[in-house]
């Protein structure tokens, strides 16, 4: 095996035992932390499996890179003291959230693992992959999509009921990488002739983020006042929304747009100069 797998063992292993120290209630018979040990579980094995599927399937350095680079963001962000810390603070709790949307769901975009999980899984989870690549052909309901899950997940009661209940929790990180891992699928993969598509859904997304970011930022009294009482810090986390992932979301959406109008310039660029007498 590589050295790159013996090495994505080892962090999956070491952040599965961190996260299981940090949320220590998981083996001391809490049913109520059983989906926080479902999803470390297939984290754990989700990372753990790659390398041997990279045997078989093998993936260019940058993609595996891509792979291990958004597998240690995301075990860092969800599992171990970071989540604890963000139990109690809107704006790391909105860190967390950033982090799975615009970091570590476009590098899986990149990685491209599919083919490498496939290799061990074999054809018969063609059911599963199918139908979400071909979600990924729309850029505008990927959008709607994404969308729909950030906005229903921090509007005041549902953000509440996952802060507070475990398996809301673990669902709204996934829903969050899910829609995102979709939403990133479904613009960078578009190719030159989707550009324009790619480009109106990062808008979109760049709007309708800052839009609620600016609501989390001018509001007048905390929204999430079971996580933090303090306005201060659900400002904080409007603003981690609002600039960053707006730089990101605008930044892509101008290089979409660059694509398109430059799909004609290799026509152009073999055209001969005109000679002149």
């Amino acid at each position: 095996m590589h050295l790159s797998g013996r090495i994505a063992i080892a962090l999956a292993v070491l952040l599965g035992a961190t996260s299981a120290h940090a949320h220590g209630a998981i083996f001391s018979g809490d049913a109520a932390h059983a989906p926080i040990w479902l999803s470390q579980a297939v984290f754990v094995v989700a990372w753990f499996a790659y390398p041997f599927g990279a045997a078989r399937k093998r993936p260019s350095f940058g993609r595996r890179l891509a792979f291990h680079g958004a597998m240690l963001v995301a075990g860092l962000a969800l599992f171990g003291p970071f989540d604890d810390w963000a139990e109690s603070s809107s704006a790391l709790h909105m860190v967390q959230h950033m982090l799975l949307m615009v970091v570590v769901a476009p590098l899986l975009v990149v990685a491209r693992p599919l083919p490498q999980w496939r290799a061990l899984l074999g054809p018969s989870s063609d059911v599963v992959w199918r139908p979400l690549l071909q979600l990924g052909r729309r850029p505008g309901t990927c959008a709607l999509l994404h969308a729909a899950a950030i906005w229903i997940w921090h509007a005041p009661g549902p953000y509440m009921a996952a802060v507070v209940h475990t398996g809301l929790h673990v669902l709204e990180h996934l829903s969050f990488l899910l829609t995102g891992w979709l939403f990133w699928w479904s613009v960078l993969q578009a190719g030159r002739s989707g550009a324009p598509a790619a480009a109106m859904a990062l808008l979109f997304t760049a709007t309708h983020t800052g839009m609620l970011g600016a609501l989390l930022t001018f509001a007048s009294t905390p929204l999430y006042w079971r996580e933090s009482r303090e306005l201060w810090d659900q400002q904080m986390a409007g603003l981690v929304m609002w600039v960053p992932g707006g730089f990101i979301y605008l930044g892509v959406a101008a290089w979409a747009g660059l694509r398109w109008l430059e799909r004609d310039v290799p026509a152009e660029a073999v055209r001969s100069p005109s000679r002149h007498p």
